[in-house]
């Protein structure tokens, strides 16, 4: 990986029924290098799947200090970090919020990269914000399935 480039991700999140069987796509692309990342569940929801999404795209990066562009479509997942939501939902305890599990997996990866989310609209002709979309519902439909353990419903 050459200096100077940027990784730009695009996540989905989907799930059928909301809560439903439920999957996330992930596209990664560094230069001309591209990557597809999916997974289903069993039993889910869509907010849970964007924000999976968002934290299976981090995890997976190996190398450090470069710049991350992630383009979400979801406003849960954007605006809870652009608008530091959840650092206050952390300090006050997580009271009554949902996703606890995944919130915090979160900010386990998010300080060691250097992230910046963008909010794209969905369903608007972006192709690798349709592809997400494509991988996310076509793992809900086929499958296999994990448990989503953390979800509480």
């Amino acid at each position: 990986m050459s200096e100077g480039k940027e990784l730009i991700i695009y996540t989905d999140g989907a799930a059928l029924g909301n809560p439903g069987k439920g999957g996330y796509g992930v596209v990664m692309q560094w230069g001309a290098q591209r990557k597809e990342i999916f997974e289903a569940y069993e039993h889910t929801t869509n907010n849970r799947m964007e924000l999976l999404a968002v934290i299976v795209a981090l995890e997976a990066i190996k190398k450090p200090d470069i710049v991350i562009h992630i383009y979400t479509d979801s406003k849960y997942v954007h605006d809870a970090i652009e608008k530091k939501w959840v650092f206050a939902w952390q300090r006050a305890g997580w009271k009554d919020k949902k996703n606890i599990d995944l919130w915090k997996r979160f900010l386990l990866v998010y300080p060691h990269h250097n992230v910046r989310f963008h909010w794209v609209k969905g369903h608007a002709g972006i192709k690798e914000n349709e592809r997400c979309d494509e991988l996310a519902t076509e793992a809900a439909r086929r499958g296999p399935w994990k448990p989503d353990i953390g979800y509480t419903g």
